[in-house]
């Protein structure tokens, strides 16, 4: 028997708070959890600094990898399999892609990756391509099997049903953390019937659609992920403990490349600090290791350094305000001013951090980043755009909103010292919004 149709002697399950049992038949999806890339997974927070806000939020990339696995594996083996406009050969490179989809995600993925400008999603690439243990059970498969697996979580597949499944508005990846995110912060917004929206999806031409009689779970969904998206991802207190994580990143970089000795040199940065970083670099690195470094920072001889460090590990997190860059943004020079008369330095002490989501969009011809709509199969056959027939979904469809806040340690401004300038200060923060 080829390696790509081998079975495990006897079925494997994960237990698993969302889906009950995940189900693993295959030997090269066994094969895959198994690898060292695949298990670093566990080491790496599905929420970032969303564990500071919601106690409960600390589960792993590994986790909702497997979830997306499952989601994609029910879809694939019960409710689209013996249609014909699904290609059963298609089976494996799709489960494969929803194992592996969050393969490259770092420590802290975001705030990681915007100090060091790196991508998560060319390290995955990396990594199902490079000199690695993924590499070698998919190349097992067939030699341009990771080139497949690659190309799908690329969005450059060219059966664009596969691709969906994984990356749409409404696909497996989507569906698992909606749910996986809200069980594990405590909060009821994440919740949709997953079972109903499932029951409904059907393979057509190139695309997968939803049958129009489960238009409302679609609806449930859609909101359910805009409620998520405000209440959990963008909540602003977690974007404080974002702040302060990137804020000690680019210290140590910019300590390093002043020649600053540390007591505790951050070996595992430097090739991030001067670019020369190889994939083995990236994959050394995991939640623990920077935490350990952050806990050695708290004692570095440098204020700064040791001050944000200590911030970060203890929950010592900025306070905010609103904030409209329209409005404000002179007074946030002026206030910049300020704060380096009070002896606070404005470049680690004084940040102003926006967000923004689109809950829902349709493909708009001549954009740059196509979005595909949800499409509904309607009894005739005819297929219409979901936000032409839900009133709920046309009323949010295309409208981008934008949160902004301004970061600043708030006690640092009612010490005992320079007084005078830091009353100015709060005043200014006090004033109309900002």
């Amino acid at each position: 028997m080829d390696y790509a149709s081998q079975k495990l002697a006897e079925e494997k399950v994960f237990k698993d708070p969302v889906h009950r049992y995940i189900h693993v038949r295959d030997q090269v999806i066994w094969d895959l959890v198994s690898t060292r890339e695949f298990q670093r997974l566990r080491r790496i927070k599905q929420l970032g600094t969303s564990y500071l806000v919601f106690h409960g939020a600390e589960h792993s990339r590994f986790s909702h990898s497997l979830g997306v696995y499952e989601i994609v594996r029910r879809i694939s083996d019960d409710i689209f399999h013996g249609r014909p406009e699904w290609d059963e050969n298609e089976r494996l490179v799709v489960l494969c892609a929803a194992l592996l989809h969050d393969l490259g995600h770092g420590p802290f993925s975001h705030s990681f990756e915007k100090v060091f400008q790196v991508d998560h999603e060319e390290f995955t690439r990396e990594i199902l391509l490079g000199d690695t243990e993924v590499n070698r059970v998919l190349t097992k498969v067939g030699a341009d099997f990771p080139a497949k697996v690659a190309e799908v979580i690329a969005k450059t597949y060219g059966n664009k049903q596969v691709v969906s499944l994984i990356s749409s508005q409404i696909d497996a990846d989507r569906m698992d953390y909606l749910q996986r995110d809200a069980y594990y912060t405590g909060v009821s917004y994440g919740h949709f019937d997953m079972e109903r929206i499932l029951r409904v999806m059907r393979p057509v031409d190139d695309q997968v659609v939803i049958k129009s009689s489960g238009m409302h779970a679609i609806e449930d969904y859609i909101m359910s992920r805009y409620q998520m998206y405000w209440q959990v991802y963008f909540h602003p207190v977690a974007r404080s403990a974002e702040v302060i994580l990137r804020k000690i990143l680019q210290r140590a970089k910019e300590l390093s490349e002043g020649g600053y000795k540390f007591a505790q040199p951050p070996t595992h940065f430097l090739s991030f600090f001067d670019r020369t970083f190889t994939l083995k670099d990236y994959l050394a690195l995991d939640e623990g290791v920077l935490m350990t470094y952050f806990q050695l920072w708290m004692t570095e001889r440098d204020p700064i350094l040791a001050d944000l460090s200590d911030r970060f590990v203890n929950r010592r997190l900025f306070q905010y305000i609103d904030f409209d860059p329209g409005k404000d943004y002179r007074k946030l020079g002026e206030l910049a001013q300020l704060f380096r008369k009070a002896g606070i330095d404005p470049d680690y002490y004084l940040i102003d951090d926006s967000t923004s989501d689109l809950p829902y969009d349709f493909y708009r011809p001549g954009e740059e980043e196509e979005r595909l709509p949800i499409q509904l199969l309607m009894p005739s056959g005819e297929i219409k755009e979901l936000s032409r027939l839900s009133q709920i979904v046309d009323a949010i469809s295309g409208k981008r909103r934008t949160d902004y806040k301004l970061y600043f340690p708030a006690e640092l401004l009612i010490d005992g010292k320079k007084k005078a300038v830091k009353q100015q200060i709060l005043e200014m923060l006090r004033e109309g919004g900002i």
